[in-house]
């Protein structure tokens, strides 16, 4: 027998203690990013006893393979990011981390929580569907260092579809974000060294200045946005660092530019890359300096297959009704590295709300972040309804 939403959500609310529980766990300890070696165990202690196989994935990542008992099919994965950020945690609850430093301020206790909640049921009905889950427990979400273990690693390269979920305290809970096309920009991290010559002020022409130099590409690259990509383009070039010089009366010889570059395209996101380079180069040789050019490729553009979205909305709308579907969300120019899983197979990134109150209103990366748990349950629910639905129906 085939289980049907109304079992499946019975079936949640009959773990929710334990999705709660194991949230809270995860919040009072947090690790981050590439060192999440305490959350990973405990994962580990879980599925080991939920009784599905994994393999690890680099020092702090799994990849569980829970396989149907009704024979091959399709092969869909769900994702869950489990590392916390560098941020004091001043939410003042009973579960408040216990790592001075650290804090699930972004929701990924949320989503280990929920996926091992989806797990444990999925398990339980292993038998009533054909193809293979993959459950991701993937570190190192926060600096778009996580999910290329996976990609680059070739253990994802027989996936057919990806499904995952973030926690959105900007959303009330009870909703669900389906947005079909872009929905999170790209996040390229650039670095310009400059290189000038040393002397005195009073002899600039003795000197390179390196710190002019580098002022002068500052501002060049805001031109890359006002006449270089089409006003429909939605793109951000931001410089958040520039540092030159050592003593007010000696002339540069190094300076150092940081930056990004967001944007919702992949043909958008190289060319503006490559305009960045070239405008660095000729800027500095204009002023006599020479550069260092170099890039982070953070994330892609995370962009949601339109079938996917779709599918993913009609399912939400079986869990919270259609009322309470978003499926028109503002794309953000926050980046997510779950767009290297999209680079490899279509699938859909789902937002869901977990605001309530004031105190569950503040924003990612705040100190006071916390959600309402009520969004765990949604959360899970829609791990297994996607997952079960696309297997029946895979498109």
């Amino acid at each position: 027998m085939t289980i049907n939403q109304q079992q499946i959500h019975q079936e949640v609310t009959d773990i929710y203690d334990y999705i709660i529980a194991l949230r809270r766990h995860f919040h009072r300890h947090p690790e981050p990013s590439l060192k999440e070696f305490e959350t990973i165990q405990r994962i580990k202690e879980e599925v080991e006893e939920i009784g599905v196989p994994y393999i690890n994935v680099g020092e702090t990542g799994i990849l569980a393979t829970l396989e149907g008992g009704k024979g091959s099919g399709k092969t869909i994965l769900l994702r869950a990011d489990i590392d916390a950020l560098p941020l004091p945690d001043e939410t003042g609850k009973p579960y408040a981390s216990v790592n001075p430093g650290f804090n699930h301020a972004c929701g990924h206790d949320g989503h280990t929580a929920s996926l091992l909640g989806a797990l444990k049921i999925l398990k339980e009905h292993q038998d009533e569907f054909a193809g293979t889950i993959q459950f991701a427990f993937q570190p190192a979400e926060e600096i778009g260092a996580g999910a290329r273990q996976f990609v680059r690693g070739g253990y994802i390269d027989g996936i057919d579809h990806v499904f995952g979920i973030h926690l959105q305290s900007g959303t009330q809970v009870g909703k669900i974000v389906a947005t079909p096309g872009p929905s999170n920009a790209s996040c390229d991290i650039f670095k310009i060294k400059v290189f000038g010559k040393s002397g005195h002020v009073s002899r600039p022409d003795l000197g390179r200045d390196a710190l002019v130099s580098a002022a002068a590409i500052v501002t060049e690259l805001q031109t890359i946005v006002a006449r270089e990509v089409r006003p429909t383009d939605e793109v951000v070039v931001g410089i958040g660092v520039l540092r030159a010089g050592t003593n007010y009366n000696i002339i540069a010889n190094e300076a150092e530019i940081e930056g990004t570059v967001r944007t919702f395209s992949h043909e958008v996101r190289a060319q503006v890359l490559d305009a960045v380079e070239r405008i660095a180069k000729n800027v500095s040789d204009a002023h006599r300096t020479t550069i260092e050019f170099s890039n982070y490729d953070a994330a892609a553009p995370l962009i949601n297959d339109i079938q996917a979205a779709n599918h993913a909305i009609r399912v939400a709308s079986d869990i919270v009704g259609i009322e309470n579907v978003i499926t028109d969300s503002p794309k953000s120019m926050g980046a997510d590295d779950f767009a290297d899983y999209l680079a490899v197979a279509p699938g859909v990134y789902c937002f869901i709300g977990t605001q309530s109150s004031e105190e569950t209103a503040y924003g990612h990366h705040h100190e006071k972040f916390d959600i309402d748990e009520k969004g765990l349950a949604i959360a899970t629910e829609l791990h297994i309804s996607y997952a079960l639905s696309y297997l029946k129906e895979p498109f």
